[in-house]
């Protein structure tokens, strides 16, 4: 990370190589993809579908080829018939598995506060709107 004059807390500015660790994983399935072949080894495509739930193949493709591109897992080709495919972790995606169980600790306990807070914000803005305030 680049050092930058003043405090501690400037170290997520523009040019910043900590943002890269938010940037990667910003995509909605992008995490999703490698905590599973965290959890379950080297998949093929058609198995991460059916493990995830919810993500179409079209979907999956695009996000599989965004973390290949990332460097956070690899797609290994084997000369088959039929020819098969199947998609791993890299050290790269293996070291992000420790801070994404971190996150998903703090979402189970916090995830009731940001809940509640976001009732809350809604039933303002409601407010504003009934009350042209």
């Amino acid at each position: 990370m680049k050092k930058s004059p003043g405090p501690p807390e400037s170290g997520y500015t523009a040019d910043c190589q900590a943002r890269l660790a938010f940037e990667v994983l910003a995509n909605r399935w992008d995490g999703v993809v490698v905590y599973t072949l965290g959890e379950a080894g080297p998949m093929r495509p058609r198995a991460l579908v059916t493990r995830i739930g919810g993500i179409s193949s079209k979907v999956l493709n695009e996000t599989l080829r965004r973390l290949e591109y990332n460097g956070l897992v690899v797609r290994r080709a084997y000369a088959e018939a039929p020819p098969r495919v199947d998609y791993a972790l890299t050290e790269a995606g293996k070291a992000l598995l420790g801070p994404m169980r971190a996150m998903g600790e703090w979402a189970v306990r916090h995830a009731g506060d940001v809940l509640a807070a976001q009732d809350r914000f809604s039933e303002r803005s409601r407010d504003h709107l009934r009350t042209g305030t």
